[in-house]
């Protein structure tokens, strides 16, 4: 079967979501915000969390990409536009139960500290931002990454902006650069975890 990439419909934002939940379940700067704990089911809270984390951007100001295949979602990729976001703080409320649900309350402030140190690191100047892109285990080693950035990339370029996100390890590090990022500051503070910071200059400055 083949691959399609296309916006998410906001029905499917909980299976892209669950997507996102398997491809982070292990990933070291979500384990400083949120540890497993024993006998949960870490995939199903997961799911919640970034279902949680994608509504809390207003839709106006989000990009929720997926790849279809069969008619199952099989990879997913969360863009947030330029900042300000109009509704922004509304957004965010509405989903404070969710997060309190998933974290707790000592999570929720672990993981307010610990974003906060990753917002101080992004940069001033306009850009979207790649919060998060997962694969399902499935798809892995097809391509599927890839094609969901080409898809968002395209429609950045589109609008001759800026992109920018957080990578936690070298061999997404490959694939980023692989698409026009370049290499910024390690992010500290995050515990073990030390994602690097990437940049993506518009296309029209690459002329």
């Amino acid at each position: 079967m083949s691959i399609t990439v296309r916006p998410a419909a906001e029905h499917e934002v909980p299976a892209a979501a669950a997507v996102l939940a398997e491809a982070f379940a292990d990933d070291p700067v979500l384990r400083a915000f949120r540890p497993a704990r024993s006998n949960e089911d870490r995939v199903l809270v997961l799911t919640d969390l970034f279902t949680a984390l994608v509504r809390s951007v207003p839709p106006a100001s989000r990009a929720l990409d997926v790849a279809v295949e069969d008619g199952r979602v099989v990879g997913a990729a969360f863009w947030q536009a330029p900042r300000p976001h109009a509704g922004g703080a509304l957004a965010f409320l509405r989903q404070v139960p969710a997060f309190l649900r998933t974290l707790g309350v000592g999570g929720a402030l672990r993981a307010v500290r610990h974003l906060g140190r990753m917002d101080r690191a992004r940069p001033e100047a306009p850009h979207w931002y790649l919060a998060e892109i997962g694969v399902a285990a499935v798809a892995r080693g097809r391509g599927v990454g890839g094609l969901l950035l080409e898809h968002a990339l395209d429609r950045v370029d589109g609008r001759g902006e800026d992109a920018y996100l957080e990578s936690s390890t070298p061999q997404n590090r490959r694939l980023y650069r692989r698409h026009g990022f370049g290499d910024g500051a390690p992010i500290t503070g995050l515990g073990a975890a030390r994602p690097v910071s990437m940049w993506r200059p518009a296309a029209t400055a690459t002329r």
